[in-house]
């Protein structure tokens, strides 16, 4: 039996110069089902080295959204993420082992 998904709910709201979310309706929201933890995986690169604590947010939510989108099977023609796989599989081995 497959483990239930996770789901997110990933909003983008730009950022004006003064640091206030804009004005008006321009902010990006989707839904996205996952079978890890972002929030256990958040947790676990905090110590991640190199990165700033937004940076390694971004990147521990940018490596979930297209790891999800890589591993989904396409219907027509070709898949274009077919190549990121084995990529995707290491980076995300090599993020688990660092340091917590």
């Amino acid at each position: 039996m497959a483990p239930t998904p996770h789901r997110y709910r990933v909003t983008v709201t730009p950022v004006e110069r003064d640091g206030l979310p804009c004005r008006g309706r321009c902010s990006i929201e989707f839904d996205q089902a996952c079978g890890e933890d972002w929030m256990r995986m958040l947790e676990n690169s905090q110590r991640l080295p190199g990165f700033s604590g937004d940076e390694r947010t971004a990147l521990v939510v940018g490596l979930r959204l297209l790891d999800s989108l890589a591993r989904e099977p396409r219907q027509r023609g070709e898949d274009p993420l077919a190549g990121l796989r084995a990529p995707l599989d290491a980076l995300l081995r090599k993020l688990a082992a660092a340091p917590h």
